[in-house]
């Protein structure tokens, strides 16, 4: 007897239960708007898509009468320039530190335990020191996103070190191999495929650290502009920016995943 764990779906199938979860999320919202802006045509808590339409319009093709900034775009700019500098400097302080603490045992003696007790610090309980030592302009929001994940992607990546087995590394020194060398020849890119997970795992909390930043201190972006609107409960401009700010999540996961695939071939065939 088969059983449904024996079933594949075939593409074509696959990809219509993909979509069918978000069909049925637009769905039940315009089941439910038309619902409310019946009993009350001045409902905000669930604007008709035509509202959306019209203020996603203004924001995104509409120049500002003050700065003559689109303001939508500008917004998902000044966002992703943080979040990027916050991600790159993470992944960097993951390589420099992480790796070395794997590999080196009087560094893990000295490191390990700091950075397990460090990694468990409220990233968002720190903010005000932060802003405090940093001010309110964009480095304490980058050190925000840096604090967040970069302890997180350390252990991980120095856990990944400790598990490369022993015999290569026994290997390579009978080849005379130095410490750079099998640093950067055996174990960085075996670590590699592991960073990138890392990576993807952590977009959701580095865009979490982001918009409670911009929420808080800021003079732009996607969480100053959500943050900026709610006094006067406009739903039609809060929806769109947290599924913008979901779809561009997804994007940079999927990027992130092909990327991984390109420069780790070896792995992806392997697993």
């Amino acid at each position: 007897m088969r059983r449904i764990i024996n079933y594949h779906p075939d593409r074509l199938t696959g990809l219509l239960l993909a979509m069918l979860p978000f069909v049925l999320l637009i769905a039940a919202y315009a089941v439910g708007s038309q619902a409310r802006l019946a009993e009350n045509a001045d409902d905000k808590l669930m604007p008709a898509f035509a509202t959306f339409v019209d203020a996603m319009s203004h924001l995104a093709f509409e120049p500002n009468r003050r700065t003559g900034e689109y303001v939508f775009w500008t917004d998902t700019l000044v966002s992703l320039q943080r979040l990027g500098l916050g991600l790159g400097i993470s992944t960097l302080l993951c390589i420099v530190i992480g790796v070395p603490i794997g590999l080196i045992p009087y560094l893990q003696q000295f490191l390990n335990s700091f950075m397990a007790a460090f990694s468990l610090i409220p990233p968002l309980a720190v903010l005000p020191i932060l802003f405090i030592i940093f001010g309110l302009g964009e480095t304490s929001k980058i050190v925000l996103i840096v604090f967040g994940i970069a302890p997180f992607m350390i252990r991980d990546v120095t856990i990944a070190v400790t598990q490369i087995p022993r015999e290569q590394l026994i290997k390579a020194q009978t080849l005379n191999a130095s410490t750079w060398q099998m640093m950067t020849q055996i174990v960085f890119p075996q670590v590699l495929p592991r960073l990138y997970t890392g990576l993807r795992l952590g977009l959701g909390a580095a865009w979490l650290f982001l918009i409670a930043a911009e929420a808080i201190a800021s003079e732009g972006g996607l969480g100053y502009r959500i943050f900026l609107v709610r006094r006067y409960l406009s739903m039609e401009i809060i929806l769109p920016y947290v599924a913008w700010i979901t779809f561009l999540a997804f994007a940079m996961d999927f990027a992130l995943d092909r990327l991984s695939r390109w420069t780790c071939r070896w792995h992806h065939l392997a697993s």
